[in-house]
């Protein structure tokens, strides 16, 4: 699975984005989605994760209540919409598949997209 991440760019504070992740082949309904984000000199953190069949979804703190978290598995494609936004959201953001239960760890992602830059401004 090749996961090809867009979207991200330079917002101000309070603005709004949307992260899209496409899969190619066409198993993208058979795994559970993430996103993760990594800011200068921090880990990778989840951010939100998604079920395969949409049922569940999983927000960090941190971004409950302004980030949210869909898939569309006839295009193959999970999308983060990102309200609301703050200067602490600045980080690259990556998508990530994984066959075993929810993504909400690294060690559970089997695949990683290529990262999308965001930028908050205040």
């Amino acid at each position: 699975v090749q996961l090809q991440a867009s979207g991200g760019g330079l917002v101000q504070a309070g603005g709004s984005l949307r992260l899209s992740c496409t899969a190619s082949g066409r198993t993208f309904r058979l795994y559970s989605m993430g996103w993760f984000r990594q800011a200068p000199g921090n880990e990778h953190e989840i951010v939100a994760a998604i079920s395969r069949s949409d049922d569940r979804q999983y927000y960090a703190d941190s971004v409950k209540g302004r980030f949210a978290i869909s898939r569309d598995n006839a295009k193959n494609t999970v999308f983060l919409q990102m309200n609301s936004l703050k200067p602490e959201d600045t980080a690259v953001y990556y998508c990530a598949a994984g066959r075993t239960g929810m993504v909400l760890t690294t060690a559970v992602a089997d695949y990683w997209g290529q990262g999308t830059l965001v930028t908050v401004s205040s």
